[in-house]
């Protein structure tokens, strides 16, 4: 099913016409439940990998012994699912797990679950999204002759300086792809059940977004501003730049980023170039502040296109990737809002 973002509510460019020197398209990724093949774009999917190629790990320091069961975070899943699919089905039947599921629900939990993990053992990364040039039209950087871009991040966010989670990019030819790797490997142990995500098929659709206001000039922003009245006055339904007009919630590819947690902080290349987003990692398709970009396919279910992916940045937010426009193979930056 293809996905439609409604238009907006105005048109920004005809109240304010220099924002048509900051615009600039998306593609919204509308990830969905589903069971993607490795010839699909995809969330939590199998990735296109080549079977003599070494999966990629994780070997930075950290404790990688303690936390959750992969398996386990999609038993838990599954039975809650089950649930949810009951209550919905079955009005007259208990809402909730059953006894028993509740059970096996309480027999969940964290803990020294990979005991053999040293710190520093390698750990194979989780795979996050692969996608194809020929779904995702704003998918740009990497090598002309690659085709495929896949993303995979370390189970742990247990990086850095603080809690910062570690991604991996490989773009590649999907036609040198002769034989697949059959039983692609994964982590016995997670960090947060929110690190894994859910196989979900893609919807891409491409939008158009406006730049985030605080990096609008001075004047034009201030004119948006007034034009929205104080913050305090206004009303739950009142359309608003910041939630209406600007920047698509949800994953996407291209675009702007969002900078509604921290000021804006400049993301410069070691080799001096801005920076472009490349791809958004979300926790939610939407969610009250946004909803007026909820498809239209979603909106008599919008319950259930949340967080269709089960991944959860940070506290509920949106990871931004970043990635060197002149050079694809220098350092990606990340930047959690």
């Amino acid at each position: 099913m293809t996905r439609t973002t409604p238009e907006r509510p105005v048109d920004v460019e005809s109240l304010f016409p220099e924002l048509a020197r900051y615009r600039r398209p998306a593609t919204r990724l509308h990830p969905r439940p589903g069971v993607p093949d490795v010839r699909d774009s995809s969330v939590g999917g199998p990735m296109l990998w080549p079977s003599d190629e070494p999966w990629p790990v994780c070997t930075h320091p950290h404790k990688r012994s303690w936390g959750e069961r992969v398996e386990d975070v999609r038993l838990r899943r599954r039975i809650e699912a089950e649930a949810w699919r009951r209550r919905a089905s079955e009005p007259s039947v208990r809402p909730g797990p059953t006894e028993t599921e509740r059970e096996v629900l309480a027999s969940l939990k964290r803990g020294r679950h990979a005991p053999w993990l040293a710190n520093t053992d390698p750990i194979p990364l989780l795979a996050v999204a692969q996608l194809y040039r020929k779904d995702v039209p704003d998918l740009f950087g990497g090598p002309a002759d690659c085709d495929v871009l896949q993303v995979f991040w370390c189970p742990f966010d247990a990086h850095g300086t603080g809690y910062q989670l570690a991604l991996h990019l490989r773009w590649r030819r999907s036609t040198d792809v002769r034989e697949v790797l059959a039983d692609q490997p994964g982590p016995v142990v997670v960090g947060a059940p929110g690190n894994v995500p859910d196989p979900c098929v893609l919807h891409p659709e491409q939008v158009v977004e406006h730049q985030y206001i605080d990096l609008l000039p001075d004047r034009l922003r201030r004119r948006i501003e007034k034009w929205e009245g104080p913050e305090d006055e206004r009303e739950a339904d009142d359309v608003g730049y910041r939630s209406d007009l600007s920047i698509a919630p949800g994953w996407k590819v291209g675009g702007f980023a969002s900078w509604h947690v921290t000021d804006p902080v400049p993301m410069d290349c070691d080799c001096g170039q801005p920076m472009e987003p490349l791809l958004a990692i979300a926790s939610y398709e939407c969610d009250s502040f946004s909803d007026s970009w909820v498809p239209l396919e979603d909106r008599a279910t919008l319950g259930g296109a949340i967080g269709p992916t089960s991944v959860l940045v940070g506290r509920d937010g949106i990871l931004y990737m970043f990635v060197c426009p002149r050079d694809p193979g220098h350092p990606h930056r990340l930047s959690v809002q």
